[in-house]
């Protein structure tokens, strides 16, 4: 069914943003991590890296598990989908990242605490940054950390790698750009997971929300551009698109056809 890939990437983001997004928001809304800044900081990016781990082999040999459009536009950039494929994989993921922020939202409004300061782990530069950082720093921060996570992504998914471990060495490099990027600005490194909170917290968080569409965006094609340099074969390096009904070898490409 072509529609497969699709609704993988769907419910896959949605549940990135429920689990990512609902520990930050615990973490720094609720404060389930008391005090502590760095708690939070590592509580919120293992969260982002575990569920990323989980996802990859639950949805990988179906979608390839993106998730996440910086992902998806490197995938493009490097020739390994078709611009056809990566707009219906924008389309999902951001639904999804909106399904997913919208149950969480709902779920926490269910409690008696919640308020909109306590926020939905939305990013943020100037006042919304633990470090104050302003447009500049927090722009530069997204295309670096995009750009190391889309790159992982695309050296560890080539045919000669090892598939059984590049689930974990994306959670790892999620996790990892989470702890440097969460002071800066809280971290996006995906448009779809930015944008399902802002839309439910506004204010601040929406409009900012350009810069982490934008950032990712680049940090994600530039990682590309180095990917296609390093390893000049391309499509004969990366690894070979998810399984079909007769197939059963699992893959991170997305579906072809």
């Amino acid at each position: 069914m072509k529609n497969r890939p699709l609704i993988a990437e769907a419910v896959g983001t949605a549940l990135l943003v429920f689990f990512g997004a609902g520990t930050a928001t615990l973490a720094f809304g609720f404060k389930t991590t008391g005090s502590s800044i760095s708690a939070g900081v590592v509580a919120t990016a293992l969260a982002f890296g575990l569920i990323l781990l989980a996802l990859v082999y639950a949805f990988g040999p179906v979608s390839g598990c993106h998730i996440n459009p910086a992902v998806t536009i490197g995938f493009l950039v490097g020739r390994r989908i078709t611009f056809a494929e990566a707009i219906g994989y924008w389309i999902a993921q951001f639904i999804g990242a909106i399904a997913g922020a919208a149950v969480l939202y709902g779920t926490f409004n269910l409690t008696s605490s919640y308020t909109k300061s306590t926020g939905l782990g939305a990013n943020g530069f100037g006042a919304s940054s633990m470090i104050g950082a302003n447009a500049g720093a927090a722009f530069i921060a997204e295309v670096i950390l995009t750009f190391l996570f889309v790159f992982v992504i695309l050296t560890v998914t080539r045919r000669v790698s090892n598939a059984a471990v590049a689930g974990l060495v994306i959670g790892l490099a999620l996790t990892t750009v989470h702890l440097v990027g969460i002071p800066i600005d809280g971290t996006s490194v995906n448009p779809a997971r930015s944008l399902g909170p802002a839309l439910f917290v506004g204010g601040t968080a929406l409009s900012q929300l350009w810069l982490f569409i934008v950032a990712p965006l680049v940090g994600g094609a530039l990682s590309a551009l180095l990917y296609q340099f390093l390893y000049p074969k391309g499509e004969e390096e990366a690894s070979v698109a998810p399984a079909r009904e007769e197939q059963t070898q699992p893959v991170t490409e997305p579906r072809r056809g």
